[in-house]
């Protein structure tokens, strides 16, 4: 199994699955059983999410598959998960499988990750961001969910807490991942958001600080002419999560930027789709995910989609 050297040294296992056009996902290809998935289900994610994708997606795309958000919570970067050591990690792993050029598809902190790595190389072949704006993005309300999140982290050390997060989630990462407040539009009985509790470390919550703080000031309309292939972008029209006080008081909103801004967009190259009645973890599920990516992929990526890839 391939392993990709990552900026700290740190090493990440790859997984290559199929041939075709090289695409990057940043995905658990292992998936969830047993109690752990149960309580992923009840918190709305889906503990097959990474097979899933991997299976619709390997007979037509070389799918490199990699849990890099399992990877930094197992090996955190409190001080140097910046927005261009991130970039560079994702080129590692393109490195490690030999794709000098290779689609990614990332969704929440991992479709702004893609976005970064847009602007920092010319060997993508197309990217789709899922979960998080282009235009728009809430950089500054997801700082102070983050900050937020590293001070409870700081607290839980000195003495015990009375909810806590699934195993899957963390308080430190974006809307996806993160506590409270959680919308409507899912399709299943969510679980009370805002009693939960962070159950990360120090360590694991301030590499996110890290990565809002570096972020800080990110012009991301000026940032479009520097990403040049194809790119698609979608988010659920409920994807808005309202923090009360303790995590920072603000409102990360990820579909409103995608319905506001969409002519604006689709004028600056991207294709647009907007999931009618869905939240953050209901536009993640792989059945959601795989009727948008897959033909889109397809139609940019291979010649029988109707499209030359860049390839």
């Amino acid at each position: 199994m391939p392993e990709a050297t990552l900026h700290d040294g740190a090493t990440i296992e790859v997984e290559v699955h199929g041939d075709g056009p090289a695409l990057l996902l940043p995905v658990d290809p292992k998936p969830v059983e047993g109690p752990r998935a149960d309580e992923m289900r009840r918190w709305g994610a889906d503990p097959a999410l990474g097979r899933s994708l991997i299976d619709g997606l390997s007979d037509a795309f070389r799918v490199v598959a990699f849990d890099y958000e399992k990877h930094v919570l197992a090996t955190p970067k409190p001080g140097t998960l910046t927005p261009a050591n991130i970039a560079a990690d994702l080129l590692a792993v393109a490195d490690a499988v030999g794709a000098d050029r290779f689609a990614y598809y990332g969704y929440s902190w991992l479709a702004l990750s893609g976005l970064q790595l847009a602007i920092r190389t010319g060997r993508l072949s197309a990217l789709v961001m899922g979960g998080y704006p282009p235009l728009g993005g809430p950089y500054a309300q997801m700082l102070a969910v983050t900050m937020a999140a590293h001070a409870r982290s700081i607290a839980r050390e000195a003495g015990p807490v009375e909810p806590t997060t699934p195993a899957s989630t963390t308080a430190s990462t974006p809307a996806s991942t993160t506590g409270p407040g959680a919308t409507e539009g899912s399709g299943w009985d969510e679980p009370d958001w805002s009693s939960a509790e962070v159950t990360t470390t120090p360590d694991q919550t301030r590499q996110f600080v890290t990565l809002y703080e570096a972020l800080r000031g990110f012009d991301d309309r000026a940032a479009q002419a520097a990403v040049g292939c194809p790119r698609l972008c979608f988010a659920g029209s409920a994807d808005q999560i309202v923090y009360d006080e303790r995590w920072g008081g603000v409102t990360v909103d990820i579909g409103g930027p995608l319905v506001r801004r969409r002519a604006e967009l689709e004028a600056l190259g991207w294709d647009v789709r907007v999931l009618d009645g869905l939240d953050h973890m209901g536009a993640m599920r792989s059945a959601t995910v795989l009727p948008v990516l897959r033909p889109w992929l397809t139609a940019r990526l291979l010649p029988s989609g109707g499209r030359q890839g860049q390839m």
